[in-house]
């Protein structure tokens, strides 16, 4: 009876902690209270190549440091990439500063498309961004508890309630995800930020997932 209890009480207690580490960490962070376990799958699973994966994770780190050195503190933009297509979202003061936050992105070897999100707006504050943070958590535990999508396919971005959605998916899958997304109270609006691929493709991937994700690129 108290092993029963105790199974009850686990999952409410882990997405508590997971929800209170999301906020503190913010968006930026939201995969650290994932686990290592949990990552280390995730990763062996992606659909982009492992050198797009190492190019994402310089690029982001790059844009980052341009955009700080270009607005300072004048803003708050994020900046995501997923198979080397970059996502800007956030506040700018102006319209040449969003501007020319897009020219640095696309000046960084490697980048093959921006997306430009960004608000001209006064910046974000911490509990939007906490709020931001608690969205994109939900949309992610959605999709794992969904058992019709792959999780691991999408990147989740969530500024001011709005949710954008990146990943190498079909149409299908797409329109699901956006589709669930939708649902979770709070959430604004959604944008599809895919890079579509054919159901061909995929069922190549689902054959041999790890052989394609370690491939280099040509």
């Amino acid at each position: 009876m108290i092993k029963k209890s105790w199974s009850k009480l686990t999952r409410p207690v882990a997405i508590i902690g997971l929800c209170c580490a999301t906020a503190l960490s913010l968006q930026g962070c939201v995969e650290m209270v994932v686990g290592s376990a949990v990552i280390g799958t995730f990763a062996a699973t992606d659909r982009r190549t492992f050198g797009a994966q190492t190019d994402d994770k310089a690029i982001v780190i790059k844009g980052e440091t341009r955009v700080s050195r270009l607005l300072g503190k004048n803003g708050h933009v994020d900046v995501n990439s997923f198979n080397r297509r970059v996502l800007l979202t956030g506040e700018v003061v102006d319209e040449n500063a969003k501007q020319a936050a897009e020219r640095e992105m696309r000046a960084i070897d490697g980048v093959v498309s921006v997306t430009n999100e960004l608000m001209i707006a006064q910046a974000s504050d911490l509990s939007s961004r906490s709020n931001d943070a608690l969205l994109t958590t939900k949309v992610k535990a959605t999709f794992v508890d969904a058992k019709d999508v792959s999780a691991n396919a999408f990147k989740v971005v969530t500024e001011a309630g709005v949710v954008y959605l990146m990943g190498r998916v079909t149409q299908g899958e797409g329109s699901r995800a956006a589709d669930l997304t939708s649902s979770i109270s709070g959430v604004r609006k959604v944008v599809k930020v895919f890079e579509y691929i054919s159901e061909a493709e995929l069922k190549e991937y689902q054959r041999t997932p790890s052989k394609q994700t370690n491939n280099s690129d040509n």
